[in-house]
């Protein structure tokens, strides 16, 4: 520092404190009105600028990176279905914080309850130790919703540590070892969550994983003999989100919870990004005639805010209280204010009828989504992937979306598919739009 200082006597004084140094310099050698609006209006200017690249720099520099090449855009506002950056360029989110926000961004009723969440208390105590009403308020709502058999929730700050805690509820409840996953599942990246994900390429470098574990083909009947009395669960989303949307097919799911029954194995679904009405249902396993032993919660669960949960029937769940007490724990897991914007958002679903639009708009984007470069468009309800011959195509279509102004991403194991998870709140007008714009891509791309 103090070797910057003798090199740079100024390196001190604030940018902005500098500017208007200079501008009171260049005000009395020309004090002049014009001169003055424009010397302010320049000095204004340059600071949103450096604001903005100062913002940037400092994200890149002190914020963990994900990737070496983040979006970077820099969000000031989301509201609906739209997102605004630092220059008021408005988006058309197609991806709702990748199935997050279902009742869209800030929406009133959320905000309302956070506000009134916050003004009572926060964070109190570990969870599972003391009775908050949020947590219980809202465990009763879910259970109310869901078969008899899943009764009893289990809160967590993710959905990865939703699937780490059904990892070990499982191995807990039966005794056994075993955890089989899919290939191109996608269950999160902590270290359990990481040793059942089905693909290689994103597990290799963080090896050794969890061992005993096994990996299947979604929708293969054949492959279904693996499960064995051996087999501690099986944990499978209900739609295959990161594959690019792969629905169970022929009654497969129902083959699975018939397997899972004969050999006294847990079966667990994996709803964190298809519940809350994603697929057009309040749950997607009601399309399909199962009924999981324990599932999975996470994303919209919390509105907008972080909250997971695994769900079960209070005798499975209850083999986390004894040998040892506390088999499972974690510290802000239902976090009241989380829980008060979950349950405001649930309410939203039903009070706003949402779920009744969702197959609607599935079609109205498959009707909409018409290009010869697109190669499939595979749905279930508003989750749908958009399927070009490459990542490369995919990746050019996504660039221009953004520079149109409709915000969209890719699929983690199919890379090729352009995703669309808008929140439910979208409107037929925005969907066309945003399609218009989708085409408008294409036509310029394939001339």
């Amino acid at each position: 520092m103090a070797a910057s200082l003798r090199r740079n006597p100024f390196s001190c004084i604030p940018v902005c404190i500098f500017s208007l140094l200079v501008a009171e310099y260049l005000i009395s050698v020309n004090p002049s009105k014009n001169a003055v609006l424009n010397i302010t209006a320049n000095i204004k200017l340059s600071y949103r600028n450096l604001h903005a690249m100062t913002q940037r720099q400092l994200f890149l520099a002190h914020v963990g990176q994900t990737s070496e090449a983040p979006l970077a855009l820099e969000i000031v506002k989301a509201k609906g279905s739209s997102m605004w950056d630092i220059n008021g360029k408005k988006y058309i989110d197609l991806i709702a914080g990748i199935s997050v926000c279902n009742v869209g961004h800030c929406h009133p009723k959320v905000i309302e309850a956070i506000k009134k969440q916050v003004d009572q208390y926060m964070h109190i105590m570990v969870y599972g130790e003391l009775v908050e009403s949020p947590q219980v308020a809202y465990a009763k709502l879910l259970t109310d919703c869901l078969p008899a058999t899943l009764n009893s929730v289990f809160y967590t700050a993710s959905g990865s540590e939703a699937t780490e805690g059904a990892m070990k509820l499982s191995k807990r409840f039966t005794g056994r070892t075993q955890i089989i996953s899919f290939k191109n599942s996608y269950h999160g990246s902590t270290q359990g969550a990481l040793s059942i994900m089905g693909d290689e390429y994103w597990r290799n470098a963080f090896r050794p994983l969890l061992p005993d574990t096994m990996q299947l083909n979604y929708n293969s009947f054949d492959d279904l003999r693996h499960i064995t009395p051996g087999t501690a669960c099986v944990i499978a989303e209900t739609v295959q989100a990161e594959a690019g949307v792969l629905i169970p097919q022929n009654n497969w799911l129902t083959a699975l919870r018939t397997r899972c029954s004969q050999t006294g194995t847990l079966l667990v679904l994996d709803e964190i990004q298809c519940a809350f009405g994603r697929n057009g249902t309040l749950f997607a396993f009601e399309q399909f005639n199962v009924v999981p032993d324990i599932l999975l919660l996470g994303k919209a669960l919390g509105g907008g805010m972080p909250l997971g949960a695994f769900v079960a029937d209070k005798k499975i769940m209850d083999s986390l209280t004894y040998n040892p007490v506390l088999g499972h724990i974690n510290t802000f897991g239902g976090h009241p204010v989380s829980c008060a914007a979950g349950m405001a958002a649930f309410n939203v679903l039903f009070t706003e009828n949402l779920l009744a639009a969702v197959k609607e708009k599935e079609q109205l984007f498959l009707s909409l989504l018409q290009h010869p470069a697109i190669k499939k468009v595979r749905s279930c309800g508003l989750m749908l992937a958009v399927e070009f011959e490459n990542f490369h195509i995919n990746k050019k279509v996504i660039d221009a979306l953004i520079e149109e102004g409709v915000f969209s991403d890719w699929f983690l194991f199919a890379s090729n598919c352009l995703r669309i998870v808008p929140p439910l709140v979208i409107t037929n007008e925005e969907i066309e739009l945003a399609c218009r714009k989708l085409m408008d891509v294409l036509q310029k791309m394939f001339v």
